[in-house]
């Protein structure tokens, strides 16, 4: 192949892999590297163990598995020999040291190189290093006579010297693969972390992230590149895929690229939107489901729900299901039928009182002589859970489930009833959050998704007060403190593992705030068996927040029993 000399054009592949899909993943890098051929690039970075899909978990530990991922990579080398753009793709590498989350480079119809990640990431959704060998310190690849540095994500990203390194061997560029989450802010933090590296080594930079949805993690794209003199040299689209070609000059002070695509970033409700978005998408798509069904009880939780599912698959993929008891008001049945209206969804009512009194006269002799209470409560929770799984298993639907965070944070759910599901989309927003952005959407149709323009959610659900409707004239903050506060202590406890006495300094009521740690950590049970949402903060439940169930630990005193 012809040597670069002083002009490279370089394609990003910003896409959306799926993982265990090697066959898809090859056909997606080949749609992917035909493209950017047609637009004349030398070569194409794609993203971290891409072949694989990421994060590929304890699938790597399959022997079958790895060897199917390093064929695939062999079978888009050969191709390379028809003189288009040569490859950077992320794959999964054995060999006789051990098993390694690396790099191949592919030109000239081989593979020219391997490279390995030295730093694995070992904290909140990463456990690499619970399946993968740390790589050797690397050296440049020479690529069409260009001195390429390859790190792979958390070699950008932790203290261990490998863009240093990389810079004093002789690298002229510096291209890295990532699987980055998505949580608020993420990147603003990648900016800085990617010019921190540019400062001390003196190179352009390109972060190459992919696209997506798997699982919790929902990873945002938005690819970007600083050059050596810390100048934007472009940033990519986030929540969308695509091959972005960018060109690179070489002068007297090293590789420069100008007037590349800076594409507007969403703020910060549109952005948690379309991470919720995608996320729900790719969930029930990757995982072949047809559509979803919900219950839309009039509240706002699951008019939110209902609205983010008809953003991510369209309103024919949506099913929403009223399931009325005697507790449900009239105005939580208009509101529902206007909601389910405003989004043209298909919409049935099924009431529920004949099976609940079924349960009630079936445990009548058992339940003789005590007092009604939480218990009848949740019959009618379990029993609504009852009849969607019914019709997601008759009709092939996904079960959507409704709960926020605040509820998941101290238990105001119901196991086996409103917790029932296949994805929670809005697992990890607060309840004030919910409030927020259905207000947002109320105002926006962001450009691309499959819902109205207009009022999603009808004003009147966001006004009232919240009431699980499970009791006469019930409401939330019969039980819990008003959403404000309960919220604001759950952050700083959930986020940032805060301690009670620094709540009480701030103002807070010592006795309000050792109850919500005490109902946060005796829900740790429920937590376990619910059903993954998308994650949007920093520390979500599940992967980033690993408590015991059984915990006797209460900073704020044992309190109640």
């Amino acid at each position: 192949m012809p040597e670069l000399n002083d002009r490279l054009k370089l394609a990003v592949a910003q896409l959306d892999p799926a993982v265990g899909d090697i066959a898809g993943n090859l056909v997606r890098a080949r749609k992917a590297r035909a493209e950017a051929a047609e637009a004349g690039a030398d070569l194409v970075l794609f993203t971290e163990l891409f072949i694989a899909g990421y994060p590929p978990e304890d699938l790597v530990l399959k022997p079958a598995f790895v060897a199917a991922c390093m064929a695939a990579v062999e079978e888009l080398a050969e191709d390379t020999a028809d003189g288009g753009p040569g490859v950077v793709i992320g794959c999964p590498l054995r060999t006789e040291e051990g098993l390694y989350n690396a790099v191949a480079i592919l030109d000239e119809g081989r593979v020219l190189a391997w490279r390995s990640k030295v730093d694995l990431p070992n904290y909140g959704e990463f456990d690499e290093k619970r399946v993968f060998q740390a790589g050797p310190m690397p050296g440049p690849v020479n690529f069409r006579g260009l001195r390429l540095g390859i790190p792979v994500c958390e070699d950008v990203w932790g203290d261990l010297g490998v863009c240093e390194t990389l810079a004093e061997s002789g690298a002229e560029i510096l291209l890295v693969p990532n699987g980055s989450p998505f949580y608020r802010g993420k990147l603003d933090v990648r900016h800085q972390v990617v010019l921190r590296q540019v400062i001390e080594t003196d190179l352009p930079m390109v972060y190459a992230n992919q696209v997506g949805g798997q699982d919790e993690l929902l990873f945002d794209g938005a690819s970007f590149a600083f050059n050596a003199d810390r100048s934007l040299a472009f940033q990519l689209p986030q929540f969308r895929s695509g091959v972005y070609v960018t060109d690179w000059v070489k002068s007297g002070e090293g590789w420069h690229c100008g007037g590349g695509r800076v594409s507007t970033i969403p703020g910060d409700n549109e952005a948690v939107w379309r991470a919720l978005v995608l996320g729900l998408a790719d969930y029930v798509d990757k995982n072949g489901f047809r559509s979803v069904v919900l219950g839309l009880s009039g509240g706002i939780d699951s008019a939110i729900c209902a609205a983010l599912a008809v953003d991510a698959l369209g309103a024919s993929r949506v099913h929403c299901i009223m399931l009325p008891y005697r507790y449900t008001a009239e105005t939580s049945l208009e509101d529902a039928a206007a909601c389910a209206k405003a989004l043209g969804v298909r919409y049935d009512i099924v009431p529920i009182a004949e099976p609940v009194e079924g349960f009630l006269s079936a445990l009548g002799p058992m339940f003789d002589g005590t007092p009604s209470g939480i218990t009848e409560e949740n019959l009618q929770s379990r029993t609504r859970g009852v009849i969607l799984m019914a019709i997601s298993n008759k009709f092939g639907s996904m079960v959507v489930t409704t709960g926020n965070k605040s509820e998941m944070s101290v238990g105001y759910a119901t196991l086996y009833g409103d917790m029932n599901g296949g994805f929670n989309p809005i697992k990890d927003l607060y309840k004030t959050e919910v409030f927020r952005l259905a207000r947002w959407r109320n105002e926006n149709q962001p450009e691309g998704l499959l819902g109205p323009s207009g009022e999603a959610v009808p004003e009147r659900i966001i006004v009232k007060p919240p009431s699980a409707e499970l009791r006469e004239d019930q409401k939330d903050e019969d039980s819990l403190p008003p959403y404000d506060v309960l919220d604001a202590i759950l952050e700083h406890l959930v986020e940032h593992d805060g301690g009670v006495d620094e709540l009480v300094a701030r103002g807070f009521d010592r006795d309000t705030v050792a109850h919500i740690e005490r109902l946060l950590y005796i829900a740790e049970y429920k937590r376990r068996q619910a059903a993954p949402g998308t994650k949007v903060t920093r520390k979500n439940f599940g992967r980033d927040r690993r408590y015991p169930i059984t915990n006797r630990f209460r900073e704020g005193g044992e309190g109640e029993a």
